[in-house]
């Protein structure tokens, strides 16, 4: 079962998932009330599970699943902003996919299911508890201790310099290291070494995805337009007009965040 507020996702991940051969979509809910409904009825073994929905959450959802079910089905949580929450899934072993997911990412997670399955399922109520306690923690002390404000550590003359998000126009990946590129600047990234865990890191802020090896922030571009192959090119506002692309597979999502 397939559950997210936005329908282009929905289909997005449905697409990916009709070439797999032992998957069948059984059911699709835009709301957690709607899913929760579904999931007793029809009893799914599977559910990508968005989190951040109109309402209740994905976490909702478990929450009900949990109490109402002896055999809740495996959930892979899909998020685009959620960095606490990607914490709390590592910590509990449960699996997830940033958005938008992509088909390798998406084989990966599958594997693993298809593991869990073959395996004993009788862990699997007690890590989902694990799960929800985890972010109630979490929750806790995000309360007690107030925003978290999101850094990015440049290397700039041999010193370790800490920037706001808003002052980086985009980040990109050379030769596995990361760069970060002001309106005048380009500068080693400190302390992040992939740009999975740079985009986890920017979670919640106004960065996006543009392609597997930029990240754009999206009240630095100028103007964009249509590209061949389906692709968006971009042009950014720092001093070099830094041109950028929107790969194919992305361009939904960027769509979507400007509200398109």
């Amino acid at each position: 079962m397939i559950v997210d507020d936005e329908k282009p996702a929905r289909d997005e991940l449905s697409y990916l998932l009709s070439s797999q051969r032992d998957i069948d979509i059984i059911a699709q809910a835009e709301t957690a009330q709607q899913a929760i409904d579904l999931c007793l009825a029809h009893e799914p073994d599977l559910v990508f599970l968005d989190i951040q929905m109109v309402g209740q959450n994905g976490f909702d959802v478990i929450r009900s699943l949990v109490t109402r079910s002896d055999d809740p089905p495996i959930f892979v949580f899909v998020t685009a902003y959620d960095s606490y929450a990607v914490e709390a899934f590592e910590a509990s072993a449960m699996d997830y996919i940033l958005k938008p997911a992509s088909a390798g990412r998406l084989a990966t997670t599958l594997d693993r299911v298809r593991k869990t399955l073959a395996e004993t399922r009788d862990p699997l109520k007690s890590r989902l508890e694990t799960l929800l306690s985890e972010v109630a923690k979490k929750t806790e002390l995000g309360h007690k201790s107030g925003p978290v404000h999101t850094k990015i550590s440049v290397i700039i003359n041999g010193r370790i310099r800490l920037m706001d998000p808003d002052d980086i126009i985009y980040c990109d990946c050379d030769d596995n290291r990361i760069f970060a590129h002001s309106f005048d600047a380009t500068m080693p990234v400190y302390g992040i070494s992939s740009m999975d865990r740079m985009e986890e890191h920017l979670a919640g802020t106004g960065f996006f995805r543009a392609h597997r090896s930029t990240l754009v922030n999206l009240d630095a571009i100028s103007e964009f337009s249509p590209w061949f192959n389906g692709k968006y090119s971009l042009t950014m506002n720092d001093n070099k007009k830094s041109e950028l692309t929107v790969s194919r597979s992305r361009v939904k999502d960027f769509k979507l965040r400007l509200g398109l």
